[in-house]
């Protein structure tokens, strides 16, 4: 064997080495980093709207001053929690219920939008699909026109050919002079 190809074969044996002892210390690692989460912190801990705000599952309530649990039983928090004016979630400056205002009048734009959309495309290709009533008129007025211009056409040569004739522009046998023209 040539020393290029054992120098490889090494390099291959060795690389291999390498992912297995990967390989064997990722997992050996794997049970060292997995921890429990700490418990979760009770929302009635927290003192302040600032505070309380910052946890998705808990609510502040400005008439009571208060941090309680977000009842995820109810979409909206029952009265008995607190009362929609009062109540924060997310944000300190923006109440429950201009939350749920807002989110309803941009549902019903979004939703709104979609219905328009879908409509208007339904009625541009209704239209498309078929020559309108515009179209068709222009069309039967331009085949009038095109047949008036060919009659015109034809009345005009029928009267250019009488003069012709008339003057003995036609060689015509039927022509009373064209027996002169010819001697």
């Amino acid at each position: 064997m040539s020393s290029a190809s054992i120098e490889r074969q090494t390099l291959t044996t060795k690389m291999l080495f390498a992912a297995v002892a990967l390989c064997v210390v990722s997992f050996l690692s794997l049970g060292e980093c997995q921890t429990t989460a700490p418990p979760p912190i009770p929302c009635s801990t927290f003192k302040n709207c600032d505070t309380c705000v910052l946890h998705a599952r808990c609510l502040w309530c400005f008439s009571t001053n208060n941090c309680t649990e977000y009842p995820v039983s109810w979409l909206l928090p029952p009265a008995s929690v607190c009362q929609l004016s009062q109540a924060r979630w997310g944000v300190c400056w923006l109440n429950f219920e201009a939350l749920i205002i807002a989110m309803a009048v941009l549902g019903g734009t979004i939703l709104i939008s979609i219905v328009v959309c879908c409509c208007c495309c339904c009625c541009c290709k209704k239209r498309q699909s078929g020559p309108d009533r515009d179209e068709e008129r222009l069309a039967r007025r331009r085949e009038e026109i095109k047949q008036r211009s060919e009659e015109r056409k034809m009345e005009r040569k029928a009267k250019h050919d009488e003069i012709r004739r008339k003057y003995g522009l036609i060689g015509d046998s039927d022509h009373p002079y064209s027996k002169f023209e010819n001697e």
